[in-house]
């Protein structure tokens, strides 16, 4: 088709909305509900435009043969400027906001030349702190509905939702209940739609700061294998730049006393979950085994699909494996007491501070892990030190608990912990070693991936999927009966890990992307890429676990789940819950 575009005459798709047809002729219309991902909705009007004369919204108009479209006009520019003036009538303060210098409203304004404010509401507001992961503060939404189009289309869990209408409308979680309250899985996917601060993580910087300066606490920090590919971006490195080696020597320069590596953990967990899954396959036990490392997902599991919960690993995730390790094993070679060993863990995942905070994680007598803080929040608190971490040398990992190998640093993106745990699967089975240790069938963004992996003679049925809607397409799958998986690979974001509601913002698909690879790159570069050849992992069963589903390994690495609808602890598998 033919439109004309401010006097000029372009291409465009035959299906092209009047928004896709302008950035084809590389002309800017912001947007603030808008998302390639998600369906249009139309609710902020900022990307209006004159078609045919009609004021449209260019996000839901459909270009017509021979279109006129006018962009800049003084009538387009008077209504987008009511329209922002409108969304911005509850907005006070910038500067004490999470997502100050990162608002796409507060960037549009700027663009736009705002410098005064025209309207202002009485309308009551509310800042709701119920959850442990995610903050809602009503008096910065502007009602886009991306949050709740996210729940619903791409996470299935819909626990956002329109309530009231016209100038009463509000956002609410559930009936009208808190954050906490609601079906909510915690994974954080709606703070990266959210345009404006309305949504963000708890920030428990504070709490980290009080152990840090607490001369009676050994203040231990883990950082996530998603971190390390993430958090450069906070300090305006291009997406997907490596900065493992600088993300140490910052975090030893805030003042915490050792700096260890989740990625060791991670590589535990292929072996505690490896022997499980062979277990469940000789002795006939509960298949396809669910992994078990995404607390969103476990959450999703938990309140969704209760009658499935036996085919879930029994393993704790690698945060929770590292936290009860800390309090035991590391504070009796530290000659510290576990009672004031205060455990930090930087996640990409807002979940894990849900996780952390539950009852059973506690198996060390203490809670496994203190505090757990966002990639964002981890960046803030080397930002308030005044540390140069573009300009930092590399330092490396504190011993033991900060060697891993490349197949615990894949764990960040989706299939990663399948590739991982299919390395060591093999070479424990066969006795022989892998020809190739890149699974790539395993690989990509790809919403659900199937697999059938030939491990000797035995062929290993697989599947993965990121980001709960997809979840949900297999476990109606095998709810039903019509999947024979062996193992399934499931994370709550899309993406995985590198994906998670508490990385660096923006996160879409093209960052995702970025992110990925650099993971799989530190991956080939890495000495050691199979998690049973990590040295001191090998060790901590030989001083302390004895072997890989011991019964020890099982007081302290693995744990049972919650039937959300009923209430009832859901116990199987392992000596500690027989």
């Amino acid at each position: 088709m033919k439109v004309i575009i401010n006097g000029k005459e372009y291409s465009v798709g035959k299906n092209d909305t009047v928004l896709e047809a302008c950035r084809k002729a590389n002309i800017n219309i912001p947007t603030l509900c808008h998302s390639d991902m998600l369906t249009p909705a139309a609710t902020c009007r900022i990307c209006t435009v004159e078609a045919n004369g009609k004021m449209v919204a260019s996000c839901v108009q459909p270009v017509t043969d021979g279109m006129e479209i006018k962009t800049n006009t003084s009538r387009v520019m008077d209504a987008r400027m009511i329209n922002l003036q409108l969304l911005m009538a509850g907005h006070d303060d910038c500067t004490s906001c999470g997502k100050n210098r990162k608002c796409d409203l507060q960037r549009i304004a700027e663009e736009m030349g705002v410098r005064d404010r025209w309207f202002t509401t009485d309308e009551p507001y509310t800042v709701d702190m119920t959850s442990l992961s995610i903050v809602r503060d009503t008096s910065k939404c502007i009602l886009c509905g991306k949050c709740v189009r996210t729940c619903r289309e791409i996470q299935t869990v819909e626990a956002l939702a329109f309530a009231d209408r016209s100038v009463h409308t509000k956002l609410v979680a559930g009936a009208d209940q808190g954050m906490g309250e609601s079906v909510c899985i915690n994974c954080g996917q709606c703070i990266l739609a959210c345009p404006t601060g309305a949504l963000s993580e708890v920030d428990e910087t504070g709490k980290v700061w009080d152990a840090l300066n607490d001369p009676n606490k050994f203040v231990g920090v883990q950082t996530a294998p998603a971190i390390r590919a993430a958090i450069g971006e906070e300090f305006g490195l291009p997406a997907g730049s490596r900065v493992t080696g600088k993300m140490v020597a910052a975090l030893r320069r805030v003042g915490f006393n050792k700096v260890f590596d989740t990625d060791f953990t991670a590589d535990l967990t292929i072996l505690e979950e490896g022997t499980e899954l062979l277990g469940r396959i000789k002795n006939g036990g509960k298949l396809p085994m669910f992994t078990s490392c995404s607390p969103g997902w476990i959450k999703f599991i938990e309140t969704f699909y209760p009658d499935l919960l036996e085919n879930l690993s029994t393993c704790k995730s690698p945060q929770q494996m590292f936290g009860a390790l800390a309090k035991t094993y590391l504070a009796e070679k530290l000659k510290v007491k576990p009672e004031n060993m205060f455990v930090v863990s930087i996640m990409p995942c807002t979940a894990k501070k849900f996780e952390c905070g539950r009852e059973e994680m506690t198996d060390s007598g203490y809670p496994d892990v203190d505090v757990v803080l966002t990639t964002r929040e981890a960046a803030r608190l080397i930002k308030q030190v005044g540390v140069d971490f573009v300009n930092l040398p590399d330092e490396q990992f504190d011993h033991p608990l900060g060697e891993s190998t490349g197949a615990a640093v894949i764990f960040g993106a989706t299939g990663g912990v399948m590739e991982a745990a299919l390395r060591t699967v093999y070479e424990v089975v066969t006795k022989s070693t892998l020809p190739s240790l890149d699974f790539v069938e395993t690989r990509g963004m790809k919403g659900v991936k199937e697999a059938t992996v030939m491990v000797g003679d035995l062929p290993v049925k697989v599947a993965i999927a990121n980001g709960t809607g997809n979840a949900r397409k297999i476990l109606d799958r095998v709810r039903a009966g019509k999947a024979d998986y062996h193992f399934v690979e499931i994370m709550a974001c899309p993406g995985g890990c590198l994906g998670g509601g508490g990385q660096p913002i923006p996160t879409n698909l093209e960052i995702r992307e970025k992110r990925m690879a650099a993971i799989y790159e530190e991956d080939a570069n890495m000495e050691l890429r199979k998690s049973h050849e990590n040295p001191y992992v090998a060790k901590l069963y030989k001083e302390f676990l004895g072997e890989p589903n011991s019964h020890k390994a099982h007081e302290l690495l693995h744990t049972h789940y919650l039937d959300r609808k009923t209430g009832e602890k859901k116990v199987h598998g392992g000596h500690k819950h027989d």
